[in-house]
């Protein structure tokens, strides 16, 4: 008999341990239970910790309400501007009702992966190229918005998502590089305009400056045959006053060309002596005429002879004077006169 009570109660305690081993559950801390009494959700979640349930009657299912990260495979496009793009995106998610997380999707793992593939094409087709490149906060938060509309009836929130890639065609890539060329090679240009026009202002200010002094010339030059010579080279500096340059100009205008083509005209056009009068008669006229010049005051200006032409030139200071040749005062004696033909004629004998 006393055999008989000792095997029920170690078979009623092993009954129990089987029993309590079949009950009991540990729920970890980032996880929440979710009963199921013979297929009916049961009022209450279980919390973290230790729980038990009724054997072959419950059945506890456990749901991770840590964030999830999941990929978004590449997704291929045309965005409104018709170019041609293939994006890829990351998308970050918890679960905040178990029950309903269980109870109104399959799998909501797969139901959210599934939205943010259409939801991201759907971004893809009413985007810019530019707005996908350069504007990726604005369609990172319309994507959110697109995923978590129908997520929050899962009991599924939508943390954040980001697009992590743009991979575009190579004759795109080639077209854009070449548009940022240009554009870079744009700004050089108007950088370097900018540089000449202010050097070109500093340059008239200096020039203005060594206008008043002359020696500030001299010294810039000798600067720049110091600068010159710095290095070794082959290159020879000559320099050369500017104010030889400046002088030159004065003194060869193109008035100087009229004026001597003025002189030799009045020099051929000067009148011959009379054929009545001799060449000493003639030359003893000029004599007295280069006298009564001589003889004029010294302020006044060279006389001229009453029918040579007026030679005044612009741009000489002084008439040119006309020479004389010296005489003795009595008169050179004419040559004598050759005879007639005709008396010539009669002196021959017939």
């Amino acid at each position: 008999m006393v055999e008989e009570l000792v095997i029920a109660v170690i078979a009623a305690v092993c009954a129990c341990g089987l029993y309590a081993m079949a009950a009991a559950r540990v729920v970890r801390q980032y996880e929440r239970g979710v009963v199921f009494r013979l297929g009916r959700l049961q009022e209450g979640i279980r919390g973290p910790g230790f729980t038990t349930i009724l054997p072959f009657v419950d059945k506890l299912h456990k749901v991770n309400l840590q964030i999830v990260t999941m990929p978004v495979p590449a997704q291929d496009g045309i965005t409104r501007d018709n170019v041609t793009v293939r994006v890829d995106a990351v998308i970050y998610f918890k679960v905040v009702d178990a029950a309903e997380a269980l109870v109104r999707v399959e799998d909501y793992r797969f139901a959210v992966s599934q939205m943010a593939q259409t939801s991201l094409r759907s971004i893809i087709g009413k985007s810019d190229l530019d707005d996908l490149l350069s504007n990726r906060e604005k369609l990172n938060q319309g994507l959110e918005l697109m995923i978590d509309s129908p997520a929050i009836g899962w009991g599924v929130q939508i943390d954040r998502v980001e697009i992590k890639d743009v991979s575009l065609p190579e004759t795109m890539k080639r077209s854009m590089a070449r548009q940022a060329e240009a554009d870079r090679e744009r700004r050089a240009r108007v950088i370097n305009a900018d540089a000449e026009l202010q050097a070109s202002k500093k340059l008239a200010e200096a020039a203005k400056e060594m206008s008043g002094q002359p020696a500030a010339l001299q010294l810039r030059l000798l600067q720049t045959v110091v600068a010159v010579a710095a290095e070794k080279n082959s290159t020879l500096v000559l320099p050369f006053p500017v104010e030889l340059l400046r002088f030159l100009e004065r003194a060869t205008p193109a008035e100087a060309v009229q004026a001597v083509q003025a002189v030799s005209g009045a020099v051929q056009a000067a009148p011959s002596p009379p054929a009545d009068q001799s060449p000493a008669a003639a030359a003893t006229d000029g004599a007295d005429g280069a006298d009564a010049a001589d003889a004029a005051e010294p302020g006044a200006p060279d006389a001229v002879e009453p029918g040579a032409p007026d030679l005044a030139v612009p741009g000489l200071t002084t008439r040119p004077k006309v020479s004389s040749v010296p005489t003795t005062s009595s008169p050179m004696p004419a040559p004598p006169l050759e005879e007639e033909p005709q008396k010539r004629q009669d002196a021959q004998p017939v």
